[in-house]
Parts: C-alpha cells; sequence; structure tokens
C-alpha cells in the first residue's frame, strides 16, 4: 500500500507500507524531485547491467528524506510551512516514506531502529529550522 500525504495541493510525504508488493520496479517519485524513491522487485537470475552514474552537477535548494523504519513504531507528526501542525501517522516495522515538504516530528512509541538517507553534505546548524512541536504540547502524556 502506497500513501500520498498531500496538503494545499503540496505533497508532504509518500509512505510505502510494509505489505505494498508488485512486480517490476515502480518509482514513486516525480522526476523533478531531488530525492527518488523507487521499489524493484525482481526474480531469481533477473540481471540488472553493471552501470556506473554519470556526473552531473544538481542544484538541491531542499534537503527531502527517507527514513526506513528497520524495527518498532514511530508516530510522525506534520506540520505545513507555517509549523501549523497537521496531522499524524504511525509508521512500523518495514514501512518507509519519504519526506517532501512541510515541516515532521517524531515519536518513538516503541523502540525504534531507523535508517535515514538524505542528500549531503550536512550543513550543519543551517540544515534545520527547529520549532515547538505543537503535538506534543497539546497531547496528554497518557494519549501518546
Amino acid at each position: 500500500m502506497v500513501e500520498h500525504y498531500v496538503h494545499n495541493d503540496q505533497l508532504l510525504a509518500i509512505i510505502i507500507r510494509a505489505s505494498f508488493s508488485k512486480s517490476g520496479i515502480e518509482f514513486f517519485t516525480p522526476n523533478d524531485f531531488s530525492q527518488q524513491l523507487g521499489y524493484m522487485n525482481r526474480p531469481q537470475g533477473y540481471i540488472i547491467e553493471p552501470h556506473m552514474h554519470s556526473h552531473i552537477e544538481r542544484r538541491v535548494v531542499l534537503t527531502q528524506e527517507v527514513l526506513f523504519i528497520k524495527s518498532g513504531t514511530v508516530r510522525i507528526d506534520f506540520y505545513d510551512s507555517d509549523q501549523a501542525y497537521l496531522e499524524s501517522r504511525v509508521l512500523a516495522k518495514g514501512d518507509v516514506i519519504l519526506l517532501a515538504a512541510g515541516g515532521h516530528g517524531f515519536q518513538m512509541l516503541e523502540d525504534a531502529e531507523i535508517i535515514e538517507v538524505k542528500q549531503g553534505p550536512y550543513s550543519g546548524t543551517d540544515d534545520k529550522i527547529r520549532f515547538e512541536n505543537s503535538k506534543l504540547a497539546a497531547t496528554p502524556q497518557t494519549m501518546l
């Protein structure tokens, strides 16, 4: 199953649930995204010819990141570009999410292992704009 999370006609995230499966190859991202996310399901013996990627200069103005939930359960809180809370989703072991735009925060609902992939090089403190997690502030701890 694939979920596209859209707010005000802007794609904020793509969630690929662990249960997703199909034959062949599918890319979930538009060609103009700076982070490309695809899926391959190939039979035994299938060959992908050896290849290298060309040196092509690209301009990246927004970091997009992909998270692989290796274990545990994680709640992701979505925010719009004005830092207003929108809604939350729960990700579980095997789920993958591409964070394309807007803001986001996380709470580990269980011990969790997450693999993160994003563009580099990392710009240190200039790489993120941090703000208050209004979802946590508005939610009693017993409900989390």
